[in-house]
């Protein structure tokens, strides 16, 4: 990532008269990296369900949570951070790698914005290794081909795909995903998920997701309870299992999110 032309051509390729989910999200989480129709989409969908910042917040949270316990309690030092998102504070491997110096992380996006931002990604440990790869969610083996060069594979890595899923509008093209990532990573791996479901957040979720899909860029769905279970069939539940992620390891009467969250083990 030392030469610029990528992030160049990445910032080229920036449309800023369409709201993105990776800017609107960043404004949500308090940063800067966002334009006027981002932050006008951001309060149109705020002022149809105002519980989303915390939904932004919680899954940050999330990451956090989940970064901590692998890289420390577990003691995984590889991950595969796909669909990443604007940097902002605590990243996954600003976690991971404060636990666990030697860590080794790969982000996967293929959004224009975020590769121009990916050298503030790539700064990481000294001891450790963080990578980029300009790769699509729906192109699996890509992603995995070009994770090889930092990961290894045979050993365990967790696969973080937190807000991820629900851009893939297919289910059974979801699950096929999930299920060719996790078949290429070793017993001991583990699979962390959230996803945005209307069954916790009730009618103002709905009517600010169809706002969102006419208006802003890429369409999102949010799935059921039973839809976002099937993501992690073959792989053992970590406790508390499935939960708004706000509820994942921490206090259990932190407030609902309509975001479900969950981590499971590869037996």
């Amino acid at each position: 990532m030392s030469d610029r032309r990528p992030q160049e051509a990445a910032a080229a390729r920036i449309r800023i008269d369409v709201a993105h989910n990776a800017r609107v999200w960043n404004y949500w989480l308090g940063g800067e990296d966002h334009y006027p129709v981002d932050r006008a989409v951001g309060d149109r969908v705020t002022g149809m369900y105002p519980g989303i910042g915390e939904v932004a917040r919680a899954d940050r949270a999330f990451l956090g949570r989940v970064v901590r316990h692998l890289a420390g309690d577990v003691g995984v030092d590889q991950f595969l951070d796909i669909g990443t998102g604007l940097p902002t504070a605590d990243n996954t491997h600003e976690i991971a790698q404060h636990t666990a110096p030697h860590a080794r992380v790969v982000y996967v996006d293929n959004d224009p914005i975020v590769l121009a931002h990916a050298r503030v990604l790539l700064s990481g440990s000294l001891e450790g290794a963080t990578e980029y790869v300009d790769a699509d969610v729906h192109d699996p083996e890509r992603i995995l081909k070009a994770a090889r060069h930092t990961l290894d594979l045979g050993r365990p890595v967790a696969v973080m795909m937190l807000g991820i899923l629900n851009f893939v509008l297919d289910t059974d093209e979801a699950r096929s995903i999930v299920r060719t990532l996790m078949a290429a990573v070793p017993s001991g791996s583990h699979l962390a998920l959230t996803h945005p479901t209307l069954e916790l957040g009730g009618a103002g979720n709905e009517a600010a997701m169809r706002f969102w899909n006419e208006n802003a860029t890429p369409p999102i769905t949010a799935r059921s309870r039973a839809e976002f279970a099937s993501f992690l069939d073959g792989l053992d539940l970590l406790e508390p299992g499935i939960v708004p992620c706000s509820r994942w390891r921490t206090n259990p009467r932190e407030p609902e999110v309509a975001q479900f969250g969950a981590v499971g083990r590869k037996p």
